[in-house]
């Protein structure tokens, strides 16, 4: 019972091997513009109600979420299978990282700890000033990204379909209505080129090490969650599996995304670890 001056607070343990053995879950860090639906897709795959508790649905601190394979499978196994992509890693630790302008700092610390990011970016908007410090951040610290166009339900004639995969509702669209939705893929793919990438939808890409895949979405209506948690899996088992390996009995390792002051506990360090194991007394 005595007072604790200080204590860490590491976020999901799951990151140290769950079933798999010397393999750690993938950190996926959440960027893009301020109301593009970062938070409200972190929402979907979580099926949690985040974005509703946050002031002014703007989230003002660096957080954390851990999706399981079994949580991933029950999305998109289907798709996983026709797509022949077996999941290996034990799940998905996903950081959702502030938006808004203020929270500049934080957002380059998510950027820079994490193995891959999702870039959020409104299908129906483009660019805008956020979406566009994010790349630098990319750029800076050489992490690989995909591209969520978000809000495709939005596109003008979309029908909402009761299901998570983008292709399985896009087939039952109007053929003006898909049309749209090529056109906007299309001029998100000219502002990617103005940065220095080339990209395409992810379906049409043969080389994933050349090319930025746009994965069409929805974040309030789970469009596209399936295709979405099906490439960012297979992305990372084919391009990250050799620093996904964790020494199990080497000394933990990680980066510390926040300090602050919590009643009664004192100072708070939320930590991420990404190697070894930290153990009580350390």
């Amino acid at each position: 019972n005595r007072p604790i001056a200080k204590r860490l607070i590491l976020l999901f343990s799951y990151l140290l091997c769950i079933s798999m053995s010397f393999i750690r879950s993938p950190i996926i860090c959440i960027l893009g513009h301020v109301d593009h639906g970062k938070t409200s897709l972190l929402d979907s795959i979580r099926g949690t109600g985040v974005a509703k508790k946050e002031a002014g649905g703007i989230t003002q601190m660096i957080g954390a979420s851990y999706v399981s394979k079994s949580d991933i499978d029950s999305i998109s196994k289907d798709l996983a299978e026709k797509m022949k992509v077996a999941l290996k890693i034990p799940g998905l630790l996903f950081i959702d990282t502030p938006g808004h302008e203020a929270f500049g700092n934080l957002r380059d610390r998510g950027g820079s700890i994490a193995d891959l990011v999702v870039l959020v970016v409104d299908v129906n908007q483009g660019f805008q000033p956020q979406t566009i410090e994010s790349i630098k951040i990319l750029k800076q610290y050489k992490t690989p990204f995909v591209i969520a166009a978000n809000k495709v339900d939005v596109v003008t004639g979309w029908k909402v379909n009761d299901t998570k995969s983008f292709f399985e509702s896009l087939s039952k669209q109007p053929p003006h209505v898909k049309e749209k939705v090529d056109t906007k893929i299309y001029e998100l793919m000219g502002m990617v080129s103005e940065h220095g990438f080339d990209s395409d939808r992810f379906d049409r890409i043969k080389d994933f090490t050349k090319q930025i895949a746009l994965i069409p979405i929805s974040g309030k209506t789970k469009e596209g969650l399936a295709e979405l948690l099906v490439m960012i899996s297979g992305l990372s088992q084919k391009f990250l599996e050799g620093s996904l390996e964790i020494d199990e009995k080497g000394k933990g390792k990680g980066s510390i995304m926040e300090v602050k002051e919590e009643k009664g506990l004192g100072t708070v360090i939320d930590v991420i670890i990404y190697d070894g194991v930290l153990n009580k007394n350390d």
